[in-house]
């Protein structure tokens, strides 16, 4: 009988690090920005510059002994099925892995994905989470109603509130779980503080890194142990598609993340991790850039008649400066603030904007500006909000990468207007 034909794979590029194996130590001493273009890149026989898009949910096995074997262990560079992984997707997860500082990542269907995947995957009805209290809507309901519609017990603390973290992890805690910079009030979480707390009792240490960016955070050497990241913000930054990552350590992530996803159908598309793979190419630069002119858009709000305030970490008057300063590399790209007259005057500037748009993405090369209240955390209660600090004048601009003068006389325009 012929023997079934060899496959070259033709993935393992000595040069290139593959699934599985850790960095050379040259590799771990590169920057982020150049970690960001080269990481986790896997070669075909063709040798191609550019990341290969395998659009494929399926591979062929040479053999039905090959197949049982894969099913029992896949070596680094063999697939089963899209659901488990896909090269294309496996580059994507290795390359911001490298870029976070983690061993390990699992790429999904969107960053809501990631959430629900870090937590669910590691609990079960009687354990118990803390969580900091000002969140994005979508994490607030997955810890408010749908963890403990399966027995979780959630606490809700004011993160900026160290007293109130160490009040509610007791021995037996199971998780912490918060957004190092919150959406949409921008207060920031004391990450080594909170880990430690959370460590003295043997919790995990989940954070939502979205606002803070791998660029400018790192989550990982200050004590977090998985770090989520909504891919469809900063890491596209362009407005195109859907993702989601965890990343954690390779145990975390193979024994615990990887099982739950895989049979639950949480995975990230092909196309898109393609479409991720290049924007991480850029994504050092951009935020740089967006970055630097949020510095001059907050400082100019903070002068604009009809702002009842702004909120910045990298305003002096942020309650927290000291702590970004120490904390992230530079202050972010987005900026809360009021618009004097409640609801109504924010509705009047935001109709009055025109190079900034009204949307409820952010992270993106577009500047947008967002009506929390009304939008992204609107099915809150008004206690809810209240709590939060989120008011009805409240705006969450995201900056993009537009002229900064350009930025500002458009924002002033429409304050003026309004």
């Amino acid at each position: 009988m012929a023997q079934p034909p060899t496959i070259n794979h033709g993935f393992r590029d000595p040069q290139i690090g593959v699934r599985g194996m850790k960095d050379t130590a040259r590799k771990q001493q590169w920057s982020k920005r150049t970690r960001a273009v080269h990481s986790g890149t896997r070669r075909s026989q063709y040798g191609e510059l550019s990341e290969a898009m395998f659009l494929t949910q399926g591979f062929v096995y040479r053999s039905a002994e090959d197949a049982e074997q894969r099913f029992i262990e896949s070596g680094p560079d063999e697939f089963i099925y899209a659901r488990y992984g896909n090269p294309t997707v496996a580059m994507f997860e290795d390359r911001i892995a490298a870029l976070e500082g983690a061993e390990a990542a699992f790429a999904t269907a969107s960053g809501m994905a990631a959430v629900n995947g870090a937590l669910v995957s590691m609990l079960k009805a009687g354990d118990h989470v803390v969580s900091s209290r000002a969140l994005f809507g979508s994490c607030h309901y997955i810890l408010d109603e749908v963890l403990t519609r399966y027995g979780v017990e959630v606490t809700f603390v004011d993160g900026t509130n160290l007293d109130e973290w160490r009040a509610a992890v007791r021995e037996g805690t199971k998780a912490v779980f918060f957004e190092s910079l919150s959406n949409p009030t921008l207060e920031l979480i004391d990450i080594p503080a909170v880990a430690e707390i959370a460590h003295g009792v043997g919790a995990t240490v989940i954070c939502d890194n979205v606002f803070a960016t791998p660029v400018f955070s790192d989550a990982i050497a200050q004590g977090v142990d998985v770090v989520v990241y909504s891919a469809t913000k900063h890491i596209d930054g362009q407005g195109r598609c859907l993702g989601g990552v965890i990343l954690g350590t390779e145990h975390f992530i193979r024994k615990t993340v990887e099982p739950y996803l895989k049979h639950t159908g949480g995975a990230m598309s092909p196309f898109n991790a393609w479409v991720l793979l290049k924007s991480l190419e850029t994504l050092d630069i951009r935020v740089r850039a967006q970055a630097e002119t949020a510095v001059k858009v907050a400082a100019a709000l903070d002068a604009a008649p009809g702002v009842a305030r702004v909120i910045f970490p990298g305003l002096a008057s942020h309650p927290q400066h000291d702590l970004a300063t120490r904390l992230m590399e530079k202050p972010g790209t987005m900026i809360s603030f009021e618009v004097a007259g409640g609801k109504e005057g924010a509705f009047r500037f935001l109709n009055g904007l025109e190079i900034v748009k009204i949307s409820n993405n952010l992270g993106d090369a577009k500047s947008i500006a967002t009506h929390p209240a009304t939008t992204t955390h609107q099915r809150l209660t008004d206690e809810q909000r209240a709590v939060a600090g989120i008011t009805p004048g409240m705006v969450r601009l995201s900056i993009g990468l537009e002229d900064a003068d350009d930025l500002i006389a458009d924002l002033t325009g429409a304050l003026a207007a309004s």
